[in-house]
């Protein structure tokens, strides 16, 4: 993608553009007529359109794209301002010099040379003690070996998943300061701010916290983590809860791991049937007990995936090395068979 576009006549609105620009340390390219702005639009990685020219823009329908943004100074704008927003397919109309911490934030995550979303999975336990939280752990780590990872840790009375990473002691926001924050959080901010190991990062709950998820907080902070990572891994609470469960929806992919015996196949089931309204699920299943085939009948979901127990499991974690110890253990090479599986072409359909 290119660099940010301004489309614009107005001297004083472009000058303000380019010194935000300036600040988050990208460059931009100013257009002053419609005609130049139309052969630049689909190349640029976001368009800002002043309302001084969004009529004429509009007029001529200019393709469909993601990341078009219409700004307006404390100036009279256009009557029908949002209107012509939305036939230029704007996500929004934002206010200068009331949204410039914003706009710097946008520019800023034009300059990441990020991918533009990343792969994102979601891993829940069928039942209690399947496993769930450890192979979350044990899939970032797989993934940070070829790009950046990011584990999101959703649920508040797990066991911190920077202890379970080995990077409990490293610096780093987690989810009570992101709480407290207001305004668009970019890729960079989130990449940079958590706790992090090489390509390896974690959005966690600081020890002793009981607290509850924040809409907004958690809406952006996935948002961010797409925008900034190749893999994003969310470790999924087992409960129903609205935030969650609106995240859970924006998985590519959802892992539910169970155990194989009765009672826990009976509850991954259940489990089953609820991610599977929110996108597409599959089955690990850990360790020896009724067939693969069997499981599959019960919960209705095929192609479940079989993951052997890891030895020394504890041990490795105790020592901060985090669950993976070897690319040819258990652990690792079922999240190498998930990751293959995230990145099937048309995986939703």
């Amino acid at each position: 993608m290119g660099t940010p576009l301004v489309v614009t006549t107005d001297p004083s609105l472009s000058d303000s553009v380019l010194r935000l620009a300036a600040a988050a340390g990208v460059g931009t390219e100013v257009c002053e007529g419609v005609a130049q702005a139309l052969a630049r639009w689909s190349a640029a990685s976001v368009v800002l359109v002043g309302a001084d020219l969004a009529p004429a823009l509009a007029a001529l329908r200019p393709p469909r794209r993601d990341a078009v943004h219409v700004l307006v100074r404390d100036t009279a704008p256009p009557s029908d301002l949002f209107g012509l927003a939305l036939t230029l397919g704007a996500e929004s109309v934002a206010e200068l010099p009331r949204s410039e911490a914003w706009l710097v934030e946008l520019l800023t995550d034009a300059g990441d040379h990020a991918p533009a979303r990343g792969l994102t999975v979601g891993i829940v336990g069928g039942s209690g003690g399947a496993g769930a939280t450890t192979f979350a752990c044990a899939l970032g780590q797989v993934a940070s070996r070829s790009g950046h990872a990011l584990v999101l840790d959703l649920d508040p009375h797990g066991p911190g998943l920077d202890r379970v990473l080995g990077l409990d002691l490293q610096e780093g926001i987690r989810w009570d300061a992101l709480q407290q924050t207001t305004g668009r959080l970019s890729s960079r901010s989130l990449h940079d701010a958590v706790p992090r190991r090489a390509g390896l990062g974690v959005l966690t709950w600081a020890p002793g916290q009981v607290g509850s998820l924040q809409a907004f907080a958690a809406r952006e902070a996935m948002s961010a983590a797409r925008r900034g990572h190749d893999v994003v891994v969310v470790d999924l609470p087992r409960a129903a809860d609205p935030v969650v469960d609106e995240l859970v929806s924006r998985c590519d992919l959802l892992v539910v791991v169970t155990v194989p015996t009765i009672t826990g196949v009976s509850s991954a089931a259940r489990q089953v049937r609820r991610m599977r309204r929110l996108g597409p699920a599959r089955l690990l299943v850990r360790g020896d007990g009724l067939p693969v085939g069997e499981i599959e009948r019960a919960t209705g979901v095929p192609g479940a995936l079989w993951m052997r127990d890891q030895r020394r499991l504890a041990e490795s974690i105790d020592l901060g090395l985090g669950p993976v110890r070897s690319s040819r253990g258990p652990l690792a090479l079922a999240a190498a068979e998930v990751l293959d599986l995230l990145a099937t072409p048309g995986l939703a359909a």
